[in-house]
């Protein structure tokens, strides 16, 4: 028995060590150290979780912990991340986002319920609930002036190209009518304050708004954000002909760069800091005075370095204004300086580190049209 057990065990290994089982099959994560018996993939520890809330498709086990008969381990071999992913895989839309470990939770768990329980990419033109062109149905909003969440009625339509929503079930005119082009969608749990939270960002006058949701069935509110994805792809490839598939998918919904507090002074820098909410959306850093604030209260280009942007660490030297955090970081412009300040010295490297990955790209031709934002309101 022990002499079987151990010939499992380096069998096991030797499986496990193959380069493309290397990676969690569903995430991405690096050193997946768990895998399904059933489905024959290995995954990480947070993953595994996931997988053992649907017990009827996969069962998990502990590559280090647990023991595996020869049976199990020769389903394994014959299986193996590279030929599940290749059935369960096959037909992913290219617009649907395939969430990595960074992202949240309702993300992640319907990722691989839609491949592993629902089947949703093992078939070609397989009719799916995000790629008909047209969605309808309630969302939980929340309210801009009150800040609560009550149901209205979206509509999402490829045709129109936009997306609407009602404050009544029968009403005839939109509240909004958004062009989708302009429509940016990121989930965000932990600030709406419920898993299945999602942030629609949208331009209008050339300034950001933002409209918060959720849904109580979290295969909804992917399935919404999956269809925002759709109805952009197929408008943008309309829009830009000879563009790529990947130079389009590269361009639909994108997660903010960096988002947290900091302490901001005014143009005269003599003014005391105030802490704000910041977001940093490529070139764009918005603040807010509330997190869930609908609008920003003030917005500032992030240019390149080769246009005289730069990110400097600490305050100029004989700075006035008041503040209680120590960690500086200026901004320059070309027209001026933008001074701030963090709670903590790894807050100050991460927002320096995002402000530097923005101001090392070169600006595309769109992003000079829309330079006219800097210093509004800031």
């Amino acid at each position: 028995m022990a002499g079987g057990n151990e010939r499992s065990m380096k069998a096991l290994k030797e499986v496990w060590k193959r380069a493309e089982n290397s990676l969690c099959a569903d995430c991405g994560k690096p050193g997946p150290d768990w895998a399904s018996s059933t489905l024959g993939v290995f995954i990480c520890l947070s993953c595994s979780g996931i997988h053992r809330n649907i017990p009827s498709i996969s069962k998990v086990k502990s590559l280090k912990m647990d023991y595996w008969d020869d049976a199990q381990v020769q389903f394994l071999a014959k299986h193996g991340n590279a030929v599940t992913k290749a059935m369960y895989e096959a037909h992913i839309p290219i617009y649907y986002y395939q969430p990595t470990y960074n992202d949240c939770q309702v993300l992640r768990e319907q990722w691989i319920r839609a491949k592993y329980e629902r089947k949703e990419f093992t078939e070609p033109g397989k009719q799916l609930p995000y790629s008909d062109g047209v969605k309808e149905g309630i969302l939980w909003k929340r309210g801009r002036d009150n800040g609560q969440f009550l149901p209205r009625k979206f509509l999402l339509s490829e045709r129109e190209g936009c997306l609407k929503y009602f404050t009544k079930q029968d009403a005839k005119e939109p509240k909004i009518n958004v062009k989708i082009d302009v429509i940016n969608a990121t989930f965000q749990p932990e600030k709406i304050g419920n898993p299945n939270g999602l942030q629609i960002t949208y331009l209008k006058d050339n300034k950001t708004r933002n409209i918060f949701v959720y849904h109580e069935s979290g295969k909804e509110v992917v399935d919404w954000f999956n269809a925002i994805r759709s109805v952009q792809f197929h408008y943008l490839k309309v829009a830009f002909p000879i563009a790529s598939d990947n130079e389009i998918k590269n361009r639909l919904t994108r997660n903010f760069l960096k988002e947290g507090y900091m302490e901001k002074t005014g143009p005269k820098q003599r003014e005391a800091f105030k802490k704000r909410w910041f977001t940093l959306d490529h070139r764009r850093l918005m603040y807010f005075k509330d997190p869930l604030d609908a609008f920003a209260k003030g917005e500032v280009f992030v240019g390149s370095g080769e246009n005289g942007y730069s990110v400097q660490k600490g305050l100029p030297s004989g700075t006035q204004g008041n503040f209680s955090w120590h960690y500086g970081i200026t901004i320059v412009t070309p027209d001026r300086e933008y001074l701030f300040t963090c709670e903590t010295e790894a807050d100050q490297l991460e927002w320096i580190t995002a402000f530097t990955s923005v101001i090392n790209q070169a600006m595309t031709p769109q992003e000079y049209a829309s330079k006219s934002l800097d210093a509004v309101s800031f």
